[in-house]
């Protein structure tokens, strides 16, 4: 499961079912060498706030920004209207909560700005947490979301084939290939795609 100097095909990473569901187990993420992590992040109230591709080009900036800096390989990803699915492996020891706060971050400061600029006080007001002692402005629901380690073959292409089948649970395509917004098309061959995944070996 490390990354390898040639990347393998989607049917590969897929295997051979594309809906085949993940069992999910209720426990506590490690930042374990070696392991490859599941993460899932959600909007403030599960509100649908990445429908528009402006946000959805944030969110793919904030990936980027966190492979290169943190170093962390990228595997696969799909992004949903209110929420994220990240399969990624960490290159060097580095906190899971240190990567989660990096993906966010990026994407809750040009949010904030963007509504001060265009001036749409509504949402600014919605999107305010005020405690006793701060006030907060969150785009993401507080927390370190979903985080589960992979360290099995057979559990990485399930966890790949969950994500890419995310849209098409949903109703919003047909194909896992028909998102945009998904690392599907990297692993079909297609070039016009919002960033490449890294090469993994299953």
């Amino acid at each position: 499961m490390r990354r390898t100097s040639s990347p393998t095909t989607y049917t590969a990473v897929l295997g051979t079912s594309r809906s085949e569901p993940v069992r999910r187990k209720i426990r506590k993420a490690l930042d374990e060498p070696g392991h490859a992590h599941f993460l899932t992040y959600s909007c403030l109230r599960c509100w649908p706030l990445l429908s528009s591709d402006r946000i959805r080009h944030w969110v793919v900036e904030g990936m980027e920004e966190t492979r290169r800096r943190l170093d962390v390989a990228l595997w696969a990803y799909v992004i949903m209207p209110e929420h994220v699915h990240l399969l990624l492996f960490p290159e060097s020891e580095c906190p899971m909560r240190r990567v989660l706060a990096a993906l966010k971050r990026g994407v809750s400061k040009r949010a904030r700005s963007y509504l001060i600029e265009t001036g749409q006080h509504d949402w600014l007001e919605r999107l305010t947490i005020r405690h006793p002692s701060r006030t907060v402005f969150r785009f993401w629901q507080p927390g370190g979301g979903y985080d589960h380690n992979i360290w099995k073959q057979r559990t990485l292409r399930e966890v790949v084939g969950y994500i890419h089948a995310n849209p098409v649970r949903r109703g919003l395509v047909e194909s896992p290939e028909d998102w945009y917004w998904s690392s599907a098309r990297f692993w079909t061959g297609e070039k016009s795609v919002p960033i490449a995944m890294d090469p993994v070996d299953v």
